[in-house]
């Protein structure tokens, strides 16, 4: 691949997402559900998400893109600026995310959801169309460049049969994630064995699972924030910083807790949008605790940080000052970076930051940090 200006670094964004063009499931959608497609509407003013003919959340579409949109002018709701005003072509066109890549010295990267990570719907059958709609979207936003663009496919895990037979389609497809919201499906864990044949076939293939924070907009009186602010009054300053926290840290607990590891021990699982600072302490805090409680949940490998090590990717910020401490611990093939691109919390600085953060490391950490190490993951192969 050529870049727009030289470097021998692979560079390789492990944690950014496309916005999803506004008619984009009244496009991709089979006809029989195309009356119930997601949409944006603006009424009185405001623009509302819809979803199966009802609007997700009444006060307004929260904000989704802002990449170097000025913050305060895109927060406040009489701004007047639309979806599409805070959403840079590179979002949802892929010609101009390769462009992007080669100006900022990208190699590839890492597609995931933002709209796609607020759905949520009861109806199993309308939830596999929203899936596949994505997915067929998306295979068309990566078709300048299917090595630069990594694609994530969207499973509707209510629904494991579809689920799977969607996961095949789209690794035939050549997809190299899948995209993993940090929940229990229709309230089961994910070791039930309903979910078995779709992590057999990760783990066949080689194929990581993207954990990737959620918000449900339907369901915000259950948010582990509820117990500390009214729905609609949460400071964006506590959302953000501890979103992941509430979510993602939890998930990955449960998964090395329930034994998933020990039933697939080849499954790989990327943990994004939380830091990898938070690692070296849940391993430790995990392995302390396990001394104590272990005979209630016995563990193949005897301690719960050993499968941080063998089956957990971390994914850290641009500009985390500790990622050579966490490549001692979790290993030096472990931690990748991200950008969050285009969310209204990232800049298109990132690139520049995280080659700030690793400048200090040894030559093979930096180069692992910067790409080789998604490289592995996705199984990307050589790039020129």
């Amino acid at each position: 691949m050529t870049l727009a200006y030289e470097t021998r670094d692979l560079v390789v964004d492990g944690d950014s997402h496309i916005l999803e063009p506004p008619d984009l499931w009244t496009t991709y959608l089979e006809d029989r559900y195309k009356e119930r497609a997601i949409k944006i509407v603006r009424s009185d003013g405001h623009e509302q998400l819809w979803m199966d003919n009802q609007v997700l959340l009444p006060g307004g579409l929260p904000v989704l893109g802002g990449v170097d949109v000025d913050r305060q002018k895109l927060l406040d709701p009489e701004s007047g600026l639309s979806y599409m005003d805070a959403a840079p072509a590179s979002s949802m066109d892929g010609a101009a995310r390769l462009e992007m890549y080669d100006r900022q010295g990208i190699s590839a990267g890492l597609a995931l959801p933002t709209i796609g990570i607020l759905w949520d719907v009861d109806d199993v059958d309308l939830g596999n169309a929203y899936a596949r709609a994505y997915n067929r979207w998306l295979y068309d936003f990566q078709a300048p460049d299917r090595d630069r663009i990594i694609t994530a496919c969207h499973l509707h895990l209510k629904d494991p049969d579809e689920a799977l037979r969607e996961l095949k389609r789209c690794l035939k497809l050549g997809f190299k994630a899948v995209f993993l919201p940090p929940e229990r499906p229709q309230g089961k864990p994910l070791t039930h064995p309903d979910f078995a044949p779709i992590w057999h076939e990760l783990e066949e293939t080689g194929v990581p699972a993207v954990l990737h924070l959620v918000v449900r907009l339907r369901n915000l009186r259950a948010s582990p924030t509820s117990q500390w602010y009214e729905p609609g009054q949460t400071p964006r300053l506590f959302a953000f910083s501890l979103g992941a926290t509430l979510q993602v840290i939890p998930a990955v607990c449960a998964l090395v807790t329930d034994g998933l590891f020990d039933q697939f021990p080849r499954l790989k699982v990327l943990v994004v949008e939380a830091g990898a600072g938070w690692a070296a302490y849940v391993m430790d805090r995990m392995d302390a605790k396990y001394r104590h409680f272990g005979f209630e949940t016995p563990l193949d490998l005897g301690r719960p940080s050993e499968y941080f090590r063998r089956n957990l990717w971390f994914c850290a910020e641009p500009e985390e000052r500790t990622i050579d401490a966490m490549l001692d611990l979790v290993g030096d093939d472990r931690i990748v970076w991200g950008s969050d691109f285009p969310h209204v919390d990232s800049c298109s600085e990132a690139p520049a930051q995280i080659r700030a953060s690793v400048a200090g490391l040894s030559e093979a950490r930096r180069r692992a940090v910067l790409g080789g190490n998604a490289e592995r993951l996705f199984g990307l192969g050589a790039h020129a």
